[in-house]
């Protein structure tokens, strides 16, 4: 049974204001500057609870911190740029027929995955490449 408490119904707030994925920690800081009393771990304990029914995904960082984000309630993966948390979800056919097969060829049945593709998004790839000059010249 899902619990909709009044902490839990904050955090999903914030979250429907937030492009991208987001730490727990980003969602407190945010809900205290609103003037929410909230502590970090309801925080934690609502963001929980809504990726367990589903309202939120998660997925790790390079360095193993959790981050979070509302998506389509659909099978999707997702490319997450490193430098600005930019996100887009993508719908993988390619990725669903390779995972089954693997899966048959080594007699695995009823396989779920999660599949998250970090790289640089063109705008962050476009500024990057301008300030390359510059720093050559220094």
């Amino acid at each position: 049974m899902i619990r909709n408490t009044r902490q839990r119904s904050a955090v999903v707030a914030v979250f429907d204001q937030l492009d991208g994925f987001h730490s727990a920690q980003e969602v407190h800081a945010r809900m205290r500057a609103a003037g929410d009393s909230i502590g970090l771990s309801t925080v934690y304990r609502a963001v929980q609870a809504l990726v367990d029914d589903g309202e939120l995904d998660s997925i790790r960082t390079d360095n193993g911190e959790a981050i979070y984000r509302r998506c389509s309630t659909t099978h999707h993966h997702h490319l997450v740029c490193r430098s600005c948390g930019r996100t887009v979800e993508v719908e993988g056919p390619t990725v669903e027929r390779w995972a089954d097969r693997v899966a048959g060829e080594h007699g695995f049945v009823d396989v779920k995955h999660t599949l998250e593709i970090f790289g640089t998004c063109a705008a962050c790839h476009r500024v990057a490449s301008e300030a390359e000059p510059a720093a050559a010249d220094s």
